[in-house]
């Protein structure tokens, strides 16, 4: 039999006819939305205090009345019908970034950080800033604002269970940890998405970015761009960064995508459009600094970075626990610049629990840079269950850990214990894991030392010979037409309501919407079509690829050249990094003296004591700890009289100390144990039942945590009566051995 073969459609003229008016149609409704995000920019331009936010907001402080005043204000969001919330719930406060766009990112869709949030039953805030910065504010005096709104938050919820959940997106996210490193005390759980901490660190042949400034020479360009706005840093400089990182998508995708789906797309078009051309301004100075002590210096994560009265900003100061959400897919924050702080702040994990510090991290495999923390999609699971599972973070011993995420309907035991679709577990992991997602070499360390080196000697020779001339000629007159004659600007103003030959666009727009004839699909040409996209694509990813890898081997080129380097004082033969954070002899006296403080403290609680160091020892067998055995500890923990006295942060405690004391000296710990114990046979029984349903709530005890059960059981002698009997039904919280 002959074989059948598919051949292509051949178009009719009816096929063309039906394109060709499909097209013009699509072109006329293109140019009106064109138009009315032009008319939604100027509008959004005038107002005073712009933001995209989804929720209604009430004003808490404004920053502006504040000692040294900003252009920051901390907001309450107001929950929308039928959501309640909890007061007694630690509240979220979300910090918006302040690179380049409007703010409102974190609260943009109703399944955003804010809106899962409260959808977890949170009181929520917001921390947003105005698009025109206070004359002379600093990053400092935004650290000091922002720890200033956190005293108010704490202050408006005297009964929470724990200090707010701050979020910080992007840029928001060094700002945060910044403020956490100088008021520990503010903080509960930290979550940083898409925040980038350690900006050197990267993988060969992939986002290209953090090579931008050493091509540049450094951060002259930034200080010349300041001077020509005459003290003020436009933000839309920012912006055309991040789009020149997806050129496909900026000059075609992203505008193609709006006309083939005209009929659907503009309302998502023009919100997001809305956020994203909310240009905003920063001071000269605020931006100098974000070059030369991040982008540039990566000065952060080595504690190099000082305030005004010298106070050395140390992450490893914060105690709350870090919460770290990155993607591969991220091409501005990618996952090495989320999380290779880590290796310059640490040697091991045994480093990290000795600073008493939880980090978790979890990587997510495509979701993009803004997608991170508009969680929509794909990324709405991690919001979702972060904000239902902090509680759990914010009790997780110290150390390094990986949360990782399963359906709930999987679940095999415990699916009640679960609270949404998706169950969360944090499982340990070494600095080995972090090493294993790629990330700078000590060659890398010393191009990116050079460049740094480079860029305060060029910095220097333009404050000398150009910056006196620049801010001579920039005056604010010239300062305010550049601004406006940003390319990003005009893109807005050639299709706004201020150009005459648009104004046909709406009243022909509205004729076509009544007469709208769309091609069929199966229309040949509508294929066509999309060929034809797909090859402008593929030709602009083959420049941007191209481009990228030019980057690339030229910032190697140059700033890995042994004479350079050695002319800028870079060691070419020393083993160790360039940028690493120092030790302290004083911080190692005070581990000392705590770990004496601990052994001697052992045998000193009562029964809450014992039942957190007895699971504790199991636990750790198991490797990790998920919601569905914390969930049983929070129920057994309110429905017990005098367990239910102890606040979150008294638990946190009675946890981590007993963890810390089997990490210092197993044995003695376990042989301290059944001092801690009731007296009564049965009060021992009710407490080992309550241990073992905890456990079990996870699941099956098996393998290594079964036999340190068995051992734990042996310690709470079930089946022996002391000599001397005492009343039963008590719980012995503070009895100290004698």
């Amino acid at each position: 039999m002959p074989k059948h073969s598919t051949s292509p459609t051949i178009p009719t003229f009816a096929d063309a006819y039906s394109f060709s008016l499909d097209a013009w149609q699509r072109s006329i409704l293109f140019l009106d939305v064109m138009r009315q995000r032009g008319a939604q920019y100027e509008e959004h331009r005038t107002q005073t205090a712009p933001n995209v936010l989804e929720f209604e907001a009430q004003l808490v402080t404004d920053g502006r009345t504040l000692a040294r005043p900003v252009n920051y204000a901390l907001v309450s969001i107001v929950p929308p019908e039928g959501v309640t919330v909890d007061p007694t719930k630690r509240p979220f406060v979300v910090v918006d970034p302040r690179a380049g766009h409007g703010p409102g990112i974190g609260g943009f869709k109703a399944d955003s950080e804010i809106g899962v949030a409260l959808k977890a039953g949170h009181p929520c805030y917001f921390i947003g800033f105005l698009p025109d910065p206070v004359p002379g504010q600093t990053i400092e005096d935004i650290a000091l604002a922002e720890a200033g709104f956190l005293e108010t938050v704490i202050a408006r919820h005297p009964q929470a269970d724990g200090k707010p959940c701050v979020i910080g997106n992007c840029q928001a996210g060094w700002a945060v940890t910044i403020v956490a490193a100088l008021r520990p005390e503010l903080f509960g759980p930290i979550i940083i998405a898409g925040a980038p901490l350690s900006y050197w660190a990267g993988v060969h042949g992939q986002n290209p970015m953090r090579y931008s400034g050493g091509l540049l020479g450094g951060s002259w360009l930034t200080a010349l761009t300041g001077d020509l706005g005459g003290g003020i840093f436009d933000g839309a400089w920012l912006v055309q960064n991040f789009e020149n990182q997806n050129p496909a998508n900026t000059l075609w995708t992203k505008q193609y995508n709006l006309y083939s789906k005209i009929d659907t797309e503009a309302a998502r078009y023009l919100g997001f459009e809305r956020w994203w051309g909310g240009h905003v301004t920063l001071n000269a100075e605020e931006m100098q600094f974000i070059v030369d002590e991040l982008f540039v210096g990566n000065k952060l994560a080595a504690g190099e970075i000082r305030t005004s009265d010298g106070t050395a900003i140390d992450l490893r100061n914060i105690r709350s626990p870090i919460v770290v959400f990155c993607s591969k897919g991220d091409n501005i924050t990618p996952p090495q610049q989320a999380l290779d702080w880590i290796l310059d702040l640490y040697d091991s994990v045994d480093e990290i629990r000795a600073y008493g510090q939880t980090i978790v991290y979890t990587v997510h495999e495509t979701v993009g840079h803004l997608g991170i923390f508009v969680s929509v999609g794909v990324a709405r699971k991690e919001h979702d269950e972060f904000a239902s599972n902090i509680e759990l973070i914010d009790v997780l011993p110290p150390g390094l850990y990986e949360a990782v995420l399963t359906p709930a309907s999987e679940a095999a035991e415990g699916r009640a214990l679960v609270s949404g679709e998706w169950l969360m577990r944090c499982e340990p992991r070494t600095l080995e894991d972090i090493r294993a997602l790629g990330g700078n070499d000590i060659e890398d360390d010393r191009r990116f030392a050079t460049a740094a080196k480079l860029s305060e000697i060029n910095l220097a020779l333009y404050r000398t010979y150009l910056q006196p001339m620049v801010k001579a000629a920039a005056t604010p007159p010239v300062a305010e037409a550049m601004r406006n004659m940003h390319p990003l600007r005009l893109q807005y103003a050639l299709f706004g309501p201020d150009n005459p030959f648009m104004a046909w666009t709406s009243a022909l727009a509205d004729y076509v919407r009544e007469n709208r004839e769309p091609a069929a699909a199966g229309n040949p040409f509508i294929a066509w079509q999309e060929a034809l996209s797909q090859q402008i694509v593929d030709g602009l990813e083959t420049w941007r690829r191209t481009a990228e890898y030019l980057s690339e081997q030229s910032f190697h080129a140059i700033y890995g050249a042994p004479t350079l380097q050695a002319a800028l004082g870079i060691d070419t033969n020393s083993d160790q990094p360039p940028r690493k954070a120092e030790k302290s002899l004083l911080h190692r006296e005070l581990v000392k003296a705590r770990i004496a403080e601990l052994k001697a403290r052992m045998a000193v609680g009562g029964t809450c004591e014992g039942l957190a160091r007895a699971l504790t020892f199991v636990g750790m067998a198991r490797g990790g700890a998920d919601e569905r055995g914390f969930e049983a500890v929070r129920r057994l923990r309110l429905s017990h009289p005098e367990a239910k006295q102890l606040s979150l942060a008294d638990f946190k405690t009675v946890m981590r100390e007993q963890y810390f004391m089997l990490l210092i000296d197993e044995a003695a710990a376990l042989a301290a144990l059944p001092k801690l114990l009731p007296e009564a046979v049965e009060e021992r029984r009710s407490a080992f039942t309550a241990l073992r349903e905890v456990l079990e709530a996870s699941g099956a005890v098996t393998g290594v945590a079964a036999e340190r059960l068995q051992q734990v059981a042996a310690l709470f002698r079930l089946d022996r009566e002391p000599p001397v009997p005492i009343a039963a039904g008590k719980i012995i919280r503070n009895r100290t051995a004698t």
